[in-house]
């Protein structure tokens, strides 16, 4: 038995790329590259996946486009903001596919890059939260990973940034 894991996908990412849950009513396209994928190792990240962290590669939701016989479910959960967030569920299995948090809300997803037809091509472009990570899980190098949060100006490239900045816009 080999403990070696699986080789990261090589090159840039296909896309679109698609998803959806485990009983397949619900199903996603990923237009484009998201802005940023975050690897979070905070304690609500752990209650919520009941994992050691969540892997969420944020993307403009109009670039996600719902492909499925069932339109996903939105459900109101809590969040450590205290702001809540929405998690798009699939009606039937339940499956979190994404979340809409307070801070850009329906303009922006979180989509749950283990609900991926191919995950291993979106690894986590940041670790955050990483003073609640568990003690077990070792870090890769070469990936920043921040105690808390960061500065988005210092992390996200520059394509990201500007991507943001017409979504919030409006444009």
């Amino acid at each position: 038995m080999s403990l070696t894991q699986p080789p990261a996908a090589e090159g840039p990412a296909p896309f679109p790329l698609e998803g959806g849950c485990d009983c397949r009513a619900v199903r996603y396209r990923m237009a484009t590259r998201p802005l940023f994928t975050h690897c979070c190792h905070c304690r609500w990240c752990q209650r919520e996946s009941g994992a050691a962290f969540a892997l969420n590669a944020m993307i403009e939701s109009e670039r996600v486009a719902s492909i499925g016989a069932l339109a996903p479910e939105r459900v109101h959960t809590p969040s450590q903001s205290g702001r809540g967030q929405q998690i798009a569920r699939c009606p039937q299995c339940r499956i979190a596919l994404w979340s809409h948090y307070a801070g850009a809300g329906a303009k922006v997803a979180f989509v749950r890059v283990g609900t991926l037809d191919a995950p291993d091509h979106l690894p986590p472009d940041i670790h955050i939260f990483t003073n609640s990570k568990q003690p077990w899980v070792l870090l890769p190098p070469g990936v920043p990973a921040m105690a808390e949060y960061y500065d988005r100006e210092a992390c996200w490239p520059a394509e990201s940034l500007a991507r943001r900045r017409r979504l919030l816009a409006g444009a």
